[in-house]
Parts: C-alpha cells; sequence; structure tokens
C-alpha cells in the first residue's frame, strides 16, 4: 500500500499552485499520467516506502495525491467495504477520466461527441499513524468529479458532492484507522446525456491531501478586496477565517508580499473568533491589467505559542473594475473593450483530463490574437486555469452552471436534430445551487483575473424550459434564439428566472462584493418581461446585437455586454461602434468535444484554434480585428462559392494554393494594416486592395498559377508591415517534426507537431497519412490531428494528418524519450526529445 510520503523532483519541475488557496509553488508529486508508467521502476516507490503521514511534510502543506489508486468501470455497494479486495482493479494515476478511453459510436449521444458515461469506482489504500497524526485533521481535497460523487473511508460514507464542477474538501480524521486504510469513490455518470457539451467521468482534476491542526485556517478562507482610496493610495481588506476551537496565545501574522519579493505590509494580531479582518494601506502599488498583470502574495501565518501551525499563501493583483451604462467598461480607470472568449474545459484527445502543459498553451495561444479576456463555459474551472489567467493578464467571467432547477434539451441524434433527451443536473438544483455558487465565489475570489460571477447561461432559452406569453408576440421584436413554439401555458412560468437570479446574486455577495454579478441571456425579450435584468449587476446578451440601441434606450441604467457572440464583422462592430457596450465573448475560443453534428462529429467547430491548440483561419481574423501586433494572414478558396458556404470561408479560408490552372479563386488577406498587395513568386499579382469595412477583410478574384503566393500589408504610409506566403505543393514525401513545447521533467509533457513535406520542402496541406507512432524512454499519451470528423478512439496509436499535420503528445519517463514514426509511401522518422 502507499504511503503519503510523495517522491519529488528537482527544482525544474513545474510550476504548479497551491490548490488550497490558489497561490502558486512547486509541484512536487507524479504527474497524471502515472497509469502509463505502472511498469516502470516508479511502481515499486508507490508501494516500498512505509511512513507516516506527519514524516518531513510541513502541517497544513497540500500535496498532490493522484497516484497509487485503483479502478474499476462497474458498480456494486461492496466496493465501498475496506475489506473487499480489489488487486484484480487497474492502477492508474489521476486526473482521469474515463470517457475518453472509450470508443466512439453513432449509438451514443452526439451532445457527449458520442463517448460513454457509466458508473465506477476509484479506491486508494493508504497508511496512517494515529500517534504520529496526534490531534491533527487529515484532509482531502478534490478539484472536480464528474460527476454525482459518493466518498468512503474505511467502508464509512464520509460526503457526496453531485455537481461535477465544483472542488470539495472532506475530513478524513472521525473513520481513519491506525495502519492500514481505504478510501472509496462511487462517480455515478451513467445519466452520461446530462450536458448540452462533452463533461468526461471520473475523477478528472488534482486530489490533494494535507494534515491541518485543530486550530486551522479555513478552506478558501484568506481573502482581500483591494479599493484605491485616491490617486495611488489603495487599501487592501484582509479577511482571514479560521476554523476548530481557539486557544491561548494564538496570533496571526499577515504580510503583503511585492512582485519584487520585498514585504510591503505586515501586522500581527491576536487569533481570537473565528474571523479574523485587517486593512493594510498600500501606496503607488504595481497594478495588476491585461499588458503588465502585477502579482503580490498574501501570507498568512497561525502561530500558537510562537510556534507555526498553519500558513496559506493567495495572489494579490491591485485593479479596479468599471461597467458603466453608457461608457462601457473600464479597467484601472482606462475605458476599453472586453475582447473575450468563450471556453470550455476539455481539450481534444485528453477529454476533460487536461495536461497544464495544455491549458497554459491554449490561453497564451489565444492572447498572442489578441484576446484579453475568458467566459468560463459553462461551469467553474480547474485552478490552474486562474493561475495562468493571472499571471497572463487574462479576465475572467466565472460561471456557475447550464441548468437550474429544470432540465434543458439535450441533443442525442445530432445538434438540433431528431428527439432530445431530459437528464441533467436539474434534479438537485434546489439542495445544492447555493452551496456550488458560493463555493466558486470563495474558491476563486482570491484571483484578480475574475472580474465578473455569472450566476447563469441561458436559463431563458424560450421554451426550454420556460415560457412567458411575449412568445406569442410577432417575430420582430429582436428574437435570435429558436423558440420551440409560442407560449406554452403547461410550461414553468418564467418569472421564476428572476427569483431565482436574485437568490443566486444575493449568495455570491454575502462573499464577494468587488465583483459585478451577471447573467448571460438567450431570451432577452422574455426576459425584459421578468425581474431576471435587475436581479444582476450587468446584463449579457447571448447573440442578440440587434437590441442593444433599443434596450439602452428602453432601460438607460442597463449595462449591456454581448456574453456570446457570433465571429462575423457585425457582430464585433456592435461593439466597436457602440460605446455602451462593454464587449463580446465570441463562441468559441477553441473546438471543443460535444453538442456535436450528427454521425462523425467530435464536437463543435467554432473555435479560434482547433483541438490541437493551432490557429485557424478565423483565429487569424480574430487577430486583424483584435491585435494591437501587426499581423497578415493569407487564405483562399473558389471564387464560385456563394450564400451560406462563402459567408463561412470568407473568414476561414484555408492557407492553400493547389488549384487547376485558370481557376478563379477567391484569395482573402486577413490583417490590422489598412491596405495589402500580392505577389506571385516575387512579382505583383493583382492590384493593391484596400480593407472592406463591412466585413474586415480585403480580397482578390484572381486566375490560379502556381507559385509562391504572398501577401505584404501596407500601413497608413503605404510601407510593408506584415507578410503571409502559401506555396503550391506537390505529394508528400517525408515527415518533419517539432517540438513545441519540450517537458521540463518527469511531471511534464511533450508536444511535438509533425508535418508533411513534399519534395521541395513545402507543406503539404492537403495530405491525410496515416501515421503510426512508437515511444521509447517515454509514454505517448495521444495522437491529435484536429479533425472533427475523426471518430478514431481518443487513445489510438495511430492516426491520419489532417491539414497535413500531427500533434504527438509524450509523457518522458527518462531524459531522453526516443520516437519513431512510419506511414506507408513515405520515409520513417526518428527523433529523441530531452527534458
Amino acid at each position: 500500500m502507499e504511503s503519503v510520503r510523495l517522491p519529488t523532483f528537482s527544482q525544474a519541475q513545474f510550476i504548479d499552485y497551491n490548490p488550497y488557496t490558489g497561490a502558486p509553488q512547486q509541484n512536487g508529486t507524479l504527474p497524471f499520467f502515472y497509469h502509463t508508467m505502472k511498469k516502470t521502476i516508479f511502481l515499486s516507490l508507490i508501494y516500498a516506502v512505509f511512513c507516516a503521514f506527519t514524516s518531513g511534510a510541513k502541517v497544513g502543506q497540500a500535496r498532490k495525491w493522484n497516484d497509487g489508486w485503483r479502478f474499476e468501470l462497474s458498480d456494486s455497494a461492496h466496493y465501498a467495504s475496506k475489506e473487499f479486495s480489489d488487486t484484480a482493479w487497474r492502477s492508474l494515476t489521476l486526473p482521469h477520466d474515463w470517457s475518453r478511453e472509450g470508443i466512439p459510436s453513432p449509438t451514443l449521444a452526439s451532445c457527449t461527441g458520442y463517448l460513454p458515461g457509466g458508473t465506477a469506482w476509484y479506491r486508494k489504500h493508504f497508511d496512517v499513524s494515529l500517534d504520529s497524526l496526534g490531534d491533527n485533521l487529515l484532509k482531502v481535497y478534490f478539484e472536480g468529479i464528474y460527476n454525482r460523487s459518493e466518498i468512503y473511508l474505511n467502508g464509512h460514507k464520509i460526503g457526496e458532492r453531485p455537481n461535477g464542477y465544483v472542488s470539495t474538501e472532506y475530513d478524513l480524521t472521525p473513520y481513519l484507522a491506525d495502519g492500514e486504510n481505504v478510501l472509496a469513490v462511487r462517480v455515478d455518470h451513467s445519466r452520461y446525456a446530462d450536458s448540452r457539451w462533452y463533461t468526461g467521468s471520473g475523477i478528472y482534476r488534482d486530489v490533494y491531501i494535507y494534515e491541518k491542526p485543530a486550530r486551522h485556517i479555513a478552506l478558501w478562507g484568506l481573502s482581500w478586496e483591494a479599493k484605491q482610496v485616491k490617486g495611488r493610495k489603495w487599501k487592501i481588506e484582509v479577511t482571514t477565517e479560521l476554523e476548530g476551537k481557539s486557544t491561548t496565545n494564538e496570533k496571526l501574522t499577515l504580510s503583503l508580499t511585492a512582485p519584487d519579493g520585498k514585504t510591503v505590509a505586515s501586522r500581527t494580531m491576536k487569533a481570537t473568533g473565528d474571523t479574523c479582518k485587517t486593512v493594510f494601506t498600500i501606496n503607488d502599488p504595481a497594478l495588476w491589467n491585461t499588458g503588465n498583470p502585477a502579482l503580490y502574495s498574501l501570507e498568512a501565518k497561525l502561530t500558537a505559542n510562537g510556534r507555526e501551525i498553519d500558513s496559506e499563501t493567495v495572489p494579490v493583483g491591485f485593479r479596479t473594475i468599471g461597467f458603466d451604462a453608457d461608457k462601457g467598461f473600464a479597467l484601472n480607470g482606462k475605458s476599453m473593450k472586453i475582447k473575450g472568449v468563450c471556453l470550455h474545459h476539455d481539450n481534444g484527445i485528453f477529454g476533460a483530463a487536461v495536461p497544464p502543459a495544455l491549458v497554459k498553451q491554449r490561453l497564451e495561444t489565444l492572447k498572442s490574437l489578441g484576446v484579453n479576456a475568458i467566459r468560463c463555459s459553462h461551469n467553474p474551472q480547474a485552478p490552474i486555469f486562474y493561475t495562468y489567467c493571472d499571471s497572463l493578464g487574462l479576465m475572467v467571467m466565472d460561471e456557475a452552471s447550464d441548468e437550474w432547477e429544470f432540465p434543458k434539451r439535450k441533443w442525442i441524434e445530432g445538434w438540433n436534430r431528431g428527439k432530445p433527451g431530459f437528464d441533467g443536473t436539474a434534479d438537485f438544483f434546489n439542495d445544492w445551487i447555493e452551496r456550488d455558487v458560493t463555493d466558486m465565489v470563495r474558491r476563486d475570489r482570491v484571483h484578480p483575473s475574475v472580474i465578473l460571477w455569472s450566476v447563469g447561461n441561458e436559463v431563458d432559452y424560450p421554451n426550454d424550459p420556460y415560457s412567458h406569453p411575449i412568445l406569442d408576440t410577432p417575430d420582430d421584436t429582436g428574437m435570435t434564439q429558436a423558440q420551440y413554439g409560442g407560449f406554452d401555458p403547461t410550461a414553468p412560468r418564467a418569472e421564476r428566472i428572476g427569483e431565482i437570479a436574485d437568490r443566486l446574486s444575493k449568495a455570491i455577495k454575502r462573499y464577494d462584493t468587488s465583483r459585478p454579478t451577471t447573467g448571460a441571456l438567450a431570451g432577452v425579450v422574455m426576459s425584459n418581461c421578468t425581474t431576471y435584468p435587475e436581479a444582476v449587476d450587468i446584463v449579457g446578451y447571448n447573440y442578440t446585437e440587434k437590441r442593444y440601441a433599443t434596450d439602452h434606450a428602453t432601460y438607460p441604467d442597463r449595462i449591456i455586454y454581448g456574453s456570446e457572440n457570433r465571429h462575423d464583422m457585425e457582430a464585433w462592430k456592435a461593439v466597436r461602434d457602440n460605446d455602451f457596450i462593454s464587449g463580446q465573448f465570441i463562441w468559441t475560443g477553441a473546438d471543443y468535444l460535444g453538442e456535436s453534428g450528427a454521425w462523425p462529429s467530435r464536437g463543435l467547430y467554432t473555435g479560434l484554434i482547433d483541438f490541437a491548440n493551432n490557429v485557424k483561419p478565423r483565429g487569424y481574423f480574430r487577430a486583424s480585428l483584435w491585435s494591437d501586433e501587426p499581423m497578415a494572414y493569407i487564405g483562399t478558396y473558389p471564387a464560385s462559392f456563394r450564400g451560406r458556404r462563402h459567408n463561412y470561408m470568407s473568414i476561414d479560408a484555408p492557407a492553400v494554393w493547389n488549384y487547376r490552372d485558370g481557376d478563379i479563386v477567391r484569395i482573402v488577406c486577413y490583417t490590422n494594416q489598412p491596405a495589402a498587395r500580392l505577389l506571385l513568386d516575387g512579382k505583383p499579382f493583382g492590384d493593391t486592395a484596400e480593407k472592406d469595412p463591412d466585413t474586415g477583410v480585403i480580397h482578390w478574384d484572381l486566375p490560379y498559377s502556381p507559385g509562391t503566393l504572398t501577401v505584404e500589408a501596407l500601413d497608413a504610409d503605404g510601407n510593408p508591415a506584415a507578410t503571409d506566403s502559401i506555396t503550391t505543393c506537390t505529394r508528400p514525401a517525408t515527415l518533419t517534426a517539432e517540438t513545441i513545447h519540450k517537458a521540463s521533467g518527469p511531471d511534464d509533457i511533450h508536444i511535438i507537431e509533425v508535418t508533411a513535406l513534399d519534395d521541395n520542402g513545402n507543406l503539404c496541406f492537403l495530405a491525410d497519412n496515416l501515421i503510426n507512432c512508437f515511444v521509447r524512454g517515454g509514454t505517448l499519451l495521444g495522437l491529435e490531428n484536429a479533425d472533427n470528423t475523426d471518430m478514431s478512439a481518443p487513445t489510438a496509436r495511430s492516426r491520419r494528418l489532417h491539414n497535413g499535420r500531427l500533434t504527438l503528445y509524450v509523457a518522458p519517463v527518462a531524459p531522453v524519450a526516443d520516437i519513431h514514426l512510419s506511414s506507408p509511401l513515405l520515409p520513417p522518422l526518428h527523433l529523441k526529445v530531452e527534458y
């Protein structure tokens, strides 16, 4: 069995965060992919070390507890028992998403990406010395279990949490045994089509273990609110919540450290009662903003009789958030537009168990396109996500849920096709929603990146489920969502939406008053007949740009922004040209699993970046609207395209230059410069063209001729500011590979992009060769080609190129990973990757 003295790695390891507080820290534990390494020498490390929980670990210090778990995809009441023998179960390391290990099938639901659910159990054996533990408490912390989880220790049920996205702490102490203990977790995702998109199944986020003294700082108990008093003078109000019976001579020391490591404020006070408050005055602090996100750290130390017994550290950012009904949004008093994207929590072949390197890569890529804000669609994300947003200067709208007291439609046969299902999370809404919402707030309020709390998404979708007589009015009221018929008197009354929103908004403000509350409205016209818009501080409109001016005039005190929007120029102009609109959140920042079309379809293909975190053409189009750095992108499609096909391709033109001689081709340039010109093999091709103000695109219709086509984006003075090129390619001849991200140690991953080249070394954009991969000195975690129609198993070891590319994810188990790639008709490729 395993002891809790976890193996550690060198200081070159991945920077992680403290889940208890949100503060950055070194991660000294085994990685999420450990189950793939279980036949290596690390296996003996788990079972060979026997020591008490207190050996070598500071009390209160959280340590990852991901390794040494056993898993069984079946269900029995016997699995909770300590005496049950699980030796035949699979050994693995968390995080773990068992749905991604399934085989996609057209008999499954499209809302899940055609992947399965089920009911499963996890068990973990560990040793405890009660004498060494003494009066301390032993607690376990789950970042996320999807869903309907029940926790058992030595056969005793110690808790449950039906919501699959919230983080939860359990006290193990009452049922601990001296010596061997067994923690068992039941995860019931048998109602697998319970969401409109892919959720994953299992303990898909990190788990932590820690001791706490009987008197300690509460979970998420250290918080702050920073307020600008006057000029450059700020006050930071610090609250520390304590748990356990107070003893004599307890003191609490609070200290604030600047980004340069200098302590700028400190105070020691008596730690009496359950709550300690203090105020620091800070002169001229470095501000947190999207360009220079200055981060301070706040540390709380609890001492008894002069000995430290507990401590926590959280990040701090000094910034002001301003929303005005006429002037829109301002950060630190500076007016700006929120240039946001909506983002689900999954990532391609990894499903819901996403490695931190990919979380960071995706956020960095979006930031490079001019994105300055992320909407968590439609649930709290993993804690590491907020830590990265803090450090990258990305603002966050934290969102609680997509469904309230009644279930929504879930598409089973394809998005908006056939007969929907109605499984969901509504059955535990009334019992859990306030705790779920407040736990989101308590956990994430320390992150300066969070600027909005959303009580829900599209809970007012017309007739899904709520209804109102306004739905019988003519279709000239600005409704943009499907109504599923007119007013349905048998459906839940829409007025309930405002009542629930008010309840949740008040629950949020019990724990944080420094950020506004909001909701993402789908049926704005219907919601205007309720108290929903007044129940929140600012009002998000989903796809309802045509109502902006009307509602601004009708409700002059209402603060409006686009909470979910299309990619086209018209949707952006509605924000850009109206000062009173604070910004928008594009649907979506990245392609995501689930909410799929008819088979074959893994998910919804609406992202600025694809399943492999590559920028799509529409991502470059968005950069042309949002980025401050000079940029240019060139793409093409047949000039004969008309209607919806043309509208789609106008911002999704692929970077391909292969047509028949004489074909008339629409050549497009996405750029933030006012004009551009073309060169074919270095010679002028067509005329210089200006950007179309209505579409935001520069285009030419010209006859195809092979060669290298280059676009030069021209600044206001006519000088080249940015260029991009595409070249005619022949058949694929070789494979090449580039390491996009090199693992910093065994707890990180290698990200490698494989590309097909022709005899001239040009990218073969049309290549779709089958690639087989073998790895020695590492574990192949998966292959991602970003093709939405590729329905092979997410864990497949062979996959076809898509657009001439394929991304490999490798977990190193040795300092050098030896990777062998083979493909029919192409020479094999060998490469070595070191960390």
